[in-house]
């Protein structure tokens, strides 16, 4: 299939970024990696993680596996293979053990390519760094843990990679281990309490973060999935708890919410995208409503969609939506919220309101020296200057074009294909509305 990147739309957009992405590939005996950022004299956002989900050959992997079957061109396979096989002969040289950053990513995307191409291989080398991380498990505060941080940059982005381990590898020892990690974590008082401290240069020390990736939100979207996968009560009540502070805390106006970065300095700042705002938190209000039936938890996830509509992004920014397109903390990561609640609600609004943030992706989109499509953005709010297009997927090309794959496919329901979302996203992975096929 052949599509020119200026096209105008979503699935065009994304053949666009992956045609520079593979002007960043670098191929050795190992097999392929590609460059944070391959612009001459470019400085990457995040250069220094060259395995990881984040920003990295998994996410990239990932990315690949999704647009040949969006495209059925194959030849994206042969990418994420390429991918895969510098994943497998490289994993061992990695001590970081977290979802975005470390093993944990690698292991999710060896394990999607193995499905994906049928490498048993893939398969097998995902096995191995699963049995990796359960080996370097050590005993913490009467429980068991790897980091000792409970949020999903730590144990709890562990826990989750290793729960999705055991459903696609249909290994069940791998959710033994996670759920007895996640009991540890069950037994503090506010999940995710106090993170400023370690978490962030910019914070000040006795911060507290209720957002997703470092913060309560996240933390209690973990338990949730544990409640989820166990039944046992202890992991609903800790979750509950969680859900609880980030509504106390938050800016409640009519029927919107924002969540604040970080209590009490940021009180007033407040992020929109997935990794400290308002479309990462939802996600816990969402996977809460999924395991419990609550209909109070599936409100707060519309309170804080409407919050994020009424703020008037994308056009309009602010401090906590600025010059961002990435998934972390920018315009993509809103679509993935929106994609996903049309997908669980069958509401029209979150469709369009997608396509609006969509249209923004495209619009913003530059291919100025040929080699195909990416985006130019200002990754660290507080550092305004530091304008980068990177490849990867949290924070770069590779992400935003997943995103577009996810709202393109909402355009296509009678063309079934796998979506593939990282753990840490609870809404159906399937282009029609799940609320459509339970009407039917």
């Amino acid at each position: 299939m052949s599509l020119e990147p200026e096209a105008e739309s979503p699935l065009a957009t994304a053949v666009g970024a992956a045609r520079w992405i593979r002007s960043a590939a670098v191929d050795d005996e190992r097999g392929r990696h590609w460059r944070a950022n391959p612009d001459p004299r470019g400085r990457a956002a995040m250069p220094d993680h060259p395995l990881s989900l984040y920003s990295g050959a998994a996410g990239i992997i990932l990315f690949f596996l999704e647009l040949a079957a969006a495209t059925g061109d194959d030849g994206y396979l042969d990418d994420a293979a390429a991918g895969a096989r510098y994943l497998a002969a490289t994993w061992r040289e990695q001590a970081d053990l977290s979802l975005h950053h470390g093993l944990a990513g690698v292991m999710f995307a060896l394990a999607e390519a193995g499905w994906a191409t049928g490498e048993g291989d893939f398969e097998v080398e995902a096995g191995a760094v699963a049995d990796h991380i359960v080996r370097s498990a050590r005993p913490i505060d009467g429980g068991l843990g790897w980091t000792g941080d409970p949020a999903q940059r730590g144990d709890g982005g562990i826990i989750l990679g290793l729960l999705h381990a055991a459903g696609i590898l249909g290994a069940p020892a791998y959710q033994e281990i996670a759920v007895e990690a996640g009991a540890r974590i069950a037994t503090l008082v506010v999940p995710g309490h106090r993170f400023g401290e370690g978490a962030c240069a910019d914070l000040p020390l006795d911060a507290v973060t209720p957002g997703f990736l470092s913060g309560t939100a996240g933390t209690a979207f973990l338990l949730a999935r544990l409640y989820g996968v166990t039944g046992e009560s202890d992991f609903l009540g800790a979750s509950r708890r969680g859900a609880d502070f980030v509504r106390a805390v938050s800016a409640v106006t009519e029927r919107c919410a924002l969540v604040p970065h970080h209590i009490p300095q940021g009180r007033d700042l407040h992020y929109l995208g997935f990794c400290s705002g308002s479309a990462g938190v939802a996600r816990m209000f969402y996977e809460l409503h999924r395991v419990s039936g609550d209909a109070g938890d599936l409100e707060w996830a519309e309170r804080l969609a409407r919050g994020i509509v009424r703020s008037g992004a994308p056009a309009n920014q602010s401090g906590g939506s600025w010059n961002s397109a990435c998934q972390c903390c920018g315009t993509a990561g809103l679509v993935e919220l929106f994609v996903g609640l049309w997908a669980a609600t069958g509401h029209s609004r979150h469709l369009e309101f997608a396509r609006t943030l969509g249209e923004s992706l495209v619009g913003r989109a530059t291919g100025h020296d040929g080699k195909g499509t990416r985006w130019y953005q200002a990754y660290r709010r507080l550092r305004p200057w530091e304008v980068t297009a990177d490849t990867g997927y949290m924070v770069g090309a590779a992400g935003v074009g997943a995103a577009l794959l996810h709202l393109d496919a909402t355009a296509r329901p009678q063309e079934a294909r796998r979506l593939i979302l990282p753990p840490d996203n609870p809404f159906p992975a399937i282009p029609l509305p799940s609320a459509t096929l339970r009407r039917s």
